[in-house]
């Protein structure tokens, strides 16, 4: 059986810095790690500050702040919860929805150039490697509920 000896560690380096690399050359409307909170809205549609905040890794209170400079240039609306009166749901509006399609497309213009100077059987290997990664996330995703 094949192990992943140095695999994982490389995959999760090489993403990170892949990831980084793009986000300081795109130009984006609002700094990245809002521009990445409004991404995690938008995947997690309609949810309530807290469970961001566990998917996010930081204290309600933290989110509660972040969540207010998106809602605070329209990108975020908070609604009560119907189930819980206390609690609040978080959804994009309009402007975020289009705001996240612009950062997105302003991220892939930062990368496109690079990726189309690799050698076409790089590039095909590289959509295969990409469609392995998404469904492992997306079987990742469904496990952990």
């Amino acid at each position: 059986m094949y192990t992943t000896d140095g695999v994982t560690a490389d995959v999760l380096a090489v993403i990170a810095r892949l990831n980084r690399w793009v986000s300081s050359h795109a130009e984006l409307p609002v700094p990245t790690g809002q521009a990445r909170l409004l991404a995690l809205v938008g995947e997690m549609e309609d949810a309530r500050i807290s469970d961001l905040a566990q998917a996010d890794h930081c204290s309600q209170p933290t989110m509660t702040v972040q969540l207010k400079r998106l809602q605070d240039v329209g990108y975020v609306e908070r609604r009560v919860d119907p189930t819980d009166k206390r609690a609040q749901r978080i959804k994009l509006t309009e402007a975020g929805r289009e705001a996240l399609v612009a950062m997105r497309a302003q991220r892939q213009s930062v990368l496109d150039p690079w990726l189309s100077t690799l050698p076409t059987d790089e590039q095909r290997t590289l959509a295969e490697a990409t469609r392995i990664l998404e469904g492992l996330t997306r079987r990742m995703a469904a496990q952990s509920g």
